[in-house]
């Protein structure tokens, strides 16, 4: 499986669990600004925008190459924030009042079988509310 295959199951998996709790996906892969956002979602209180990095691990999620959240640095982050800023300027009025946030979803999928094996929803992940 190639590593935007991976990419877009992990993406899947992260929409399916926010759902579970209870969030509604608004977009999905929205490009804005020249950047993409990979979910965007919202409760009564949040439009949260997503950035979701999955990684392929054996089954004891040993890392190979560091946490899948470790990969949204700096200028991701800053790209991350530019795209939500311009979706805010075109979203409808209901969801613009809502509070926006950052969060990483981490993704862990079997190496070989790329079955689930454990999502990590880092909430404010940016540090910024």
């Amino acid at each position: 499986m190639k590593t935007v295959e991976i990419g877009r199951l992990g993406e899947s998996y992260a929409a399916k669990f926010l759902k579970k709790q209870g969030y509604r996906i608004l977009e999905k892969n929205k490009h804005q600004s020249h950047n993409e956002i990979d979910l965007i979602v919202s409760d009564k209180l949040y439009l949260v925008f997503v950035e979701v990095k999955t990684r392929s691990v054996s089954e004891d999620l040993h890392l190979t190459y560091g946490s899948p959240a470790s990969a949204v640095d700096r200028p991701k982050q800053r790209r991350t924030v530019k795209a939500a800023q311009a979706y805010l300027n075109t979203c409808k009025e209901r969801e613009r009042q809502k509070q926006p946030r950052m969060d990483v979803i981490e993704v862990f999928l079997e190496k070989e079988t790329h079955r689930l094996l454990k999502i990590n929803h880092i909430i404010n992940a940016f540090g910024v509310s």
